[in-house]
């Protein structure tokens, strides 16, 4: 049985509110600002909770990939929750248009609306494969533009959090001056201003010496990575808030950027030419745009390091990283790519890493998990703990196997296990003592 909804056509960017699922929230807080400036009506959704797995649960099988119940279970809980105007109300699913199922995404949207009632809500595709192009949301070179913007600085945002968090002399520092950074871009974004690739240059020195201000206490703690199927990575709602109960247990995490699964399908593109044959001309278009990005991220990470802070590789660099472990063939999922960068994690310091992955997604659980003793082999001091998640997980038992992987990570620190956190009642107290390391205010 075919299920129908209506396509979303051009003129409803004017008369329709766009609902967007919820990912990496920092940079689709910012993304929407980039939306809102070209017209659009949108809202990031912020509805989570086991409610929201359970009416996906209602609406989609239990063998459905499980970043898509979760999604098709938060926009059905929205359109329940009487806030929205149903007759002028659209929702905005992404499609990667690989060999996996996300891409089916978008068909089991349209039938979870029909059969909950709503079959009158229009759904859009973002996407850059010409799937759904009857119902693709019209996508400008400005917009796409901001939109890059908006990840690079979303992504410099959280790393810089994400080192200072752990270390800040003053509580809730780092938050606010993220706070204060993402209302500045938002603004940049409305004003037309600050994201040409020569403004991002321009402007990443400034965003990293202001956290470098920021006064702090820098003693050994326990680093972790995370690493895993992108949106269970990212999403709080997918991983159960996975960074929160991290920071809760003393550690300081490492997500890599949402930049890099962006460079990497665009990577791809020229890997197919590659090894598979094809037009020439567009994998030299596509190597090109991964030079430009790369160019960006460089200059990013450059202005990191001359703060004192960690930053990774380029992206070319990052490419090199499964040679000997993986082929770059592997483009199912997120491929090659989560290999690479549990490597580079490890290599950069965070040997403890969390691979984050829906139970049952193959591609994952082959460069994830698949790839853990070879990594090991190759690097000894890598402590890897795959995770899954799924609606019969019990958020209990995943926080119980990280609690294992931290026990371990802190042993091979030299750390007892921290003391009580909200979140850890079985945490011990006590061990060696710290040396501690004063960076004042300025430095």
């Amino acid at each position: 049985m075919e299920y129908v909804t209506p396509n979303f056509t051009k003129d409803m960017i004017k008369t329709h509110k766009i609902l967007i699922p919820n990912m990496a929230v920092t940079q689709f807080r910012l993304m929407a600002a980039a939306l809102e400036c070209e017209g659009y009506n949108v809202e990031v959704l912020g509805n989570c909770g086991s409610e929201v797995a359970q009416l996906g649960l209602k609406y989609v099988h239990n063998d459905t990939c499980y970043p898509a119940l979760l999604v098709i279970g938060q926009f059905i809980d929205a359109l329940n929750s009487g806030k929205y105007d149903l007759d002028h109300t659209a929702l905005l699913i992404t499609q990667t248009g690989g060999g996996c199922r996300a891409s089916n995404y978008i068909k089991l949207l349209r039938k979870a609306l029909v059969k909950s009632g709503y079959g009158n809500i229009p759904v859009a595709s973002l996407n850059f494969s010409g799937l759904e192009k009857n119902s693709g949301l019209p996508l400008t070179v400005p917009l796409l533009r901001k939109v890059i913007a908006c990840i690079f600085y979303g992504d410099m945002l959280c790393a810089l959090r994400s080192q200072v968090k752990p270390y800040e002399d003053q509580p809730g520092a780092a938050d606010a001056a993220t706070e204060r950074w993402i209302a500045e871009i938002q603004g940049w974004m409305r004003e037309d201003r600050n994201y040409s690739g020569h403004d991002m240059k321009r402007q990443f020195p400034a965003i990293a010496a202001d956290y470098a201000k920021i006064p702090r206490t820098v003693t050994p703690k326990v680093k972790v990575g995370v690493v895993g199927e992108i949106y269970v990575k990212y999403s709080p709602l997918g991983n159960n808030d996975l960074e929160k109960f991290l920071e809760s247990q003393d550690c300081e995490v490492n997500l890599p950027g949402l930049m890099g699964f962006v460079e990497y399908c665009i990577a791809n593109q020229t890997l197919d030419v590659t090894l598979y044959g094809g037009s020439k001309l567009k994998a030299g278009g596509a190597d090109m745009l991964l030079s430009w990005l790369d160019s960006i991220g460089e200059s990013c990470n450059a202005a990191l390091r001359q703060n004192g802070f960690y930053a990774p590789g380029s992206f070319r660099e990052l490419m090199k990283k499964p040679e000997g472990v993986i082929s770059l063939g592997a483009k199912m999922g997120e491929g090659w790519l989560l290999t690479a960068e549990m490597i580079e994690l490890v290599e950069g310091g965070y040997a403890n890493i969390v691979c984050a992955q829906p139970f049952g997604c193959l591609p994952n659980h082959i460069v994830g998990k698949g790839m853990i003793n070879k990594i090991r082999a190759l690097h000894p001091e890598a402590n890897i703990t795959p995770i899954d998640y799924d609606p019969s997980a019990t958020r209990v038992n995943q926080e119980n196997r990280i609690k294992l992987m931290l026990a371990v990570a802190r042993e091979n620190l030299g750390q007892a296990p921290a003391a009580p956190a909200p979140l850890s009642a079985e945490a011990l107290a006590g061990g060696a003592p710290q040396i501690e390391t004063k960076i004042p205010a300025g430095v």
